[in-house]
């Protein structure tokens, strides 16, 4: 099955369809674009959907605008080196370095190597790959560059957190606390209990979750769901969408 393809292109209209939704979301920009994100219908819950962001099947042109975006809405943390989480986290880590101006960054990895330490690693699960068992590792010869320092965390997405908080995990095993967790969007909310709070999320934008429309094959955006208060360049009152 041939199935479309999103996000190639902002979308410059003055105001975007709306619900019911039904394969697509139109997710607002801080500029005012809005950028189709595909809607994935949670598994084992046919009546809740969540609107999804794979960054490397973005264009160039709109990654470059996202990290951009992400560089303005963390500067004020003054991070001096950024650590980014696996596996699409590293696309926006290391544009994200180099638009603050680092000479290098951090990758934190899903492979081992032979010269890795467990007390440095931390089991992962999340909402997009709930059935594979992995672990995040950082290499100990990147600790000193760490420690010591204003490290920004970065990954692609926070959902129910759980990505994150491993990363977060191993980063503590090595003696550092992020001033700030930047990611390119929040989806929903479900995040937020258990993040700890004395850690800031920055996102350039958010999307709400999705109940489905009773008698429709769409979906609607559950209102409250998006936590638009940590996208600090989006418009006051702009909402999810």
């Amino acid at each position: 099955m041939t199935l479309p393809a999103f996000w190639q292109d902002f979308l410059a209209v003055p105001e975007p369809p709306a619900p019911p939704y039904r394969d697509r979301f139109p997710a607002r920009m801080p500029d005012g674009r809005h950028l189709l994100q595909p809607l994935r219908v949670l598994p084992g819950a046919p009546d809740a959907a969540v609107a999804g962001l794979i960054i490397t099947q973005a264009s160039l042109a709109v990654e470059d605008r996202i990290a951009a975006w992400l560089a303005d809405a963390v500067r004020d943390h003054a991070p001096d080196v950024v650590a980014a989480m696996p596996t699409l986290g590293l696309v926006l880590g290391r544009n994200l370095a180099a638009r603050l101006g680092h000479a290098g960054w951090v990758a934190l990895g899903y492979s081992r190597k032979f010269w890795y330490e467990p007390a440095l690693s931390a089991p992962v699960s999340s909402i997009t790959s709930p059935d594979t068992g992995k672990t995040v590792w950082l290499d100990p010869r990147m600790v000193d560059r760490l420690r010591g320092r204003r490290v920004l965390f970065v990954d692609d997405v926070i959902s129910n957190g759980s990505s994150a908080l491993a990363g977060l995990a191993v980063l503590a095993a090595a003696g550092v606390r992020p001033v700030a967790l930047a990611v390119a969007m929040t989806q929903g909310d479900r995040w937020r209990a258990r993040w700890p709070a004395d850690i800031p999320v920055r996102a350039v934008w958010a999307t709400p979750r999705f109940s489905r429309l009773a008698g429709s094959d769409g979906f609607a955006p559950i209102p409250g769901s998006a936590a638009t208060d940590c996208c600090p360049l989006l418009p006051p009152g702009a909402g999810a969408c």
